[in-house]
């Protein structure tokens, strides 16, 4: 029995120390955003109480680990089997699942300071790109820190594992009685039960789920709980479950009806044929060169026309006055992928989805293939390597020409594992643009920045007046920005171009006021031409989906709609639906509503200038309202995606 004792002294050392060392991770979660701390006048907002809840998941998760060195000590003081051989097994059975725990849980403090979310399953979509996701972390000197920090809880860990069994070796001479063994059998019984009950968390019906953190109205403290490793297991669980390969978040049949009317689809076969609307040709049609730019998280609260007063954006902020401003549009989702596919051909993004990733390329009618049908050159402008999302099979399928990438620049001009800076490609597409100009040819060129996206990189030839490496990459956005513009407009086909700015996602820019901080999806959107008489805002609420019919309507060209975007100058959306990996929000001009469908979770926040004030149980109508909307989109899109109903190719 005093064999047993010890080795239940190890193991609960080792146990109680890897809660200790967990809690050291979320210590430093909580010290990075403590600037995220809101909702003072909640009295709940207790951050003690965020760290109890972290160690009640962090034990979940410990529990799973803790199962089997628990069994094996069990079976082993039965028979008196606990040698030097036996405890280094379980040694190594214990450093290798900490060392995991204890990466995923350093990796996950950088990722949620710039997603304000946990890793989760999207993560999966960057594992095929191995070489720059790790060239990625290791170029990025802030994330330093946390490559020290994990080697340190590693190391300390291990030493206290070692330690620990030293002490825990058995004696030859200490045989167990048979009453002793019971006392082994019905003690380890307990412990087990015990261990069980961990890895479930509660008592009642369900085992603990993420939301069992939440208890205040600070979206930062109801996150600080959740242990990032049992995050990123439930969410790779739920997105490989059947039934999570088809959402149905709302009744299919009455989805698809409400979409078609309130998008004036004009085919009643939509359920066969898909969405279709047919746009006439204007009496005059422009055919101007287009030239849009993704702008890399460019959050429009980075911009002094939305409330920043650092003076970040002075470009993009007199560019907005001198265009056709959009200030109320909100991308897809908050991954480049995302903008990408919704901008360019009209369909959201139906939560962490990667579209454009797929062995088989779906098609898809949107603006590269009306205006490659319309005899435009059509051409993609990217910094890094082709391949990357799957963007080369892509786009070449839906309408692209040329794809200019990574590989067709110098390597001298590769800075970082995300390719080259956004002034070199812009050097490198104005000579390409003024080529194709002198064949005669109108081009539609996208172009994707990428320097305000870790690691950064801030070039010497640049001098920033930030002291802060995020706000000088913004700067130094801007700055490239300019330089494009100015360079642009001495050459020969620019008077006769239409410029489309916009992000392909928002960014975490000051501090958050609910669980799906507006800053990740708020974004600018300019649309600029010498061949406009005079600049103008527009108040309309749209996203990256109505970019295109907006843009075609402008033009005046006949062409099919077969997405999900509606010309803002001619209709007007009650309101805007986007997505954020597992959270859908739905905004009009005096509500915010929130919904986690893992969770099932909802929230409805008054929007009053800068602040949100929660009404989630104070105005059920404006919730039902939003939700409706919300996910009568989301699911006509999978329906019409799932279905292939997404280009005149069926």
């Amino acid at each position: 029995m005093r064999n047993f004792l010890r080795a239940f002294r190890y193991l609960f050392t080792v146990h109680v120390a890897g809660l200790l060392l967990l809690s050291v991770i979320r210590l430093v979660l909580f010290i990075k955003g403590y600037s995220d701390m809101s909702g003072e006048g909640d009295p709940e907002a207790e951050p003690v109480t965020a760290f109890i809840r972290g160690v009640w998941f962090d034990n979940v998760v410990a529990c799973y680990v803790l199962l089997v060195p628990l069994l094996a000590v069990f079976v082993a003081s039965l028979f008196n089997y606990g040698n030097r051989n036996f405890f280094r097994a379980v040694n190594g059975w214990f450093i290798f699942f900490y060392t995991l725990l204890f990466l995923i849980g350093t990796a996950d403090v950088p990722y949620f300071g710039y997603f304000f979310k946990h890793l989760n399953a999207s993560i999966f979509n960057w594992m095929s790109y191995g070489g720059t996701t790790m060239s990625m972390m290791f170029s990025e000197t802030s994330y330093y820190s946390f490559i020290l920090l994990f080697f340190v809880l590693t190391f300390l860990f291990a030493f206290i594992v070692v330690k620990a069994s030293k002490k825990a070796i058995y004696d030859k001479n200490c045989v167990p009685s048979i009453r002793q063994r019971s006392g082994i059998f019905i003690v380890s019984g307990v412990l087990i039960a015990l261990c069980l009950f961990g890895i479930r968390g509660r008592m009642g019906y369900n085992p603990i789920k993420v939301s069992a953190a939440y208890y205040c109205s600070n979206p930062f403290l109801n996150q600080l709980g959740i242990n990032p490793a049992f995050n990123l297991l439930r969410s790779t669980l739920e997105a490989s479950k059947k039934e999570n390969q088809y959402i149905r978040f709302w009744d299919e049949d009455k989805a698809l009806a409400y979409a078609k009317k309130t998008l004036n689809v004009c085919n009643d076969d939509y359920k066969e044929e898909g969405f279709i609307r047919n746009v006439e040709a204007r009496d005059t049609v422009m055919r101007p060169n287009i030239v849009l730019v993704f702008m890399e998280s460019m959050s429009a609260d980075f911009m002094f026309r939305y409330g920043n007063t650092e003076n970040l954006t002075p470009f993009l902020d007199s560019l907005a006055g001198q265009s056709i401003c959009f200030d109320s549009i909100f991308s897809a989702g908050i991954h480049t992928n995302h903008g990408v596919y919704a901008t360019l051909y009209s369909f959201p993004a139906i939560m962490k989805r990667n579209a454009m990733k797929g062995a088989v390329i779906q098609n898809y009618a949107g603006l590269p293939t009306v205006l490659q049908k319309e005899g435009y050159r059509t051409m993609y402008f990217m910094t890094h390597e082709s391949q990357y999302d799957n963007m080369n099979g892509f786009f070449r399928t839906n309408g692209y020409d040329e794809i200019y990438a990574q590989e067709n620049y110098p390597a001298d001009k590769v800075v970082n594992s995300f390719g080259v800076q956004d002034d070199y490609l812009f050097e490198y597409a104005l000579p390409v643009l003024a080529r194709t100009y002198e064949e005669n040819i109108p081009f539609f060129a996208t172009l994707m920045t990428v320097s305000n996206h870790p690691p950064y990189v801030i070039p010497p030839y640049f001098s920033p007046r930030s002291a802060d490496t995020e706000k000088q990459i913004v700067e130094y956005a801007d700055w490239s920005l300019r330089k494009f513009m100015y360079e642009a407009s001495l050459q020969s086909w620019f008077n006769n171009t239409i410029f489309v700015f916009l992000a392909d996602h928002g960014k975490l820019v000051g501090g958050v006021n609910s669980e799906m901080p507006l800053s990740y999806n708020h974004i600018p959107l300019m649309i600029y031409s010498p061949l406009f008489a005079s600049p103008r805002s527009v108040k309309a609420l749209g996203g990256q989906i109505d970019v295109a019919p907006t843009l075609l309507g402008m033009m005046g060209v006949e062409y099919t709609n077969r997405g999900m975007g509606v010309n803002l100058f001619e209709e007007e959306r009650p309101c805007m639906f986007f997505t954020a990996d597992d959270a859908i929000g739905c905004i009009d001009k005096s509500h915010f509503y929130i919904y986690r469908p893992a969770e099932n979770q909802e929230w409805l926040y008054a929007i009053r200038g800068e602040r949100l004030t929660d009404e989630t149980a104070l105005n059920p109508d404006a919730l039902l309202r939003l939700k409706e909307y919300a996910l009568s989109m989301l699911q006509s899109a999978e329906y019409l995606v799932s279905r292939n109903l997404t280009s005149d190719k069926q």
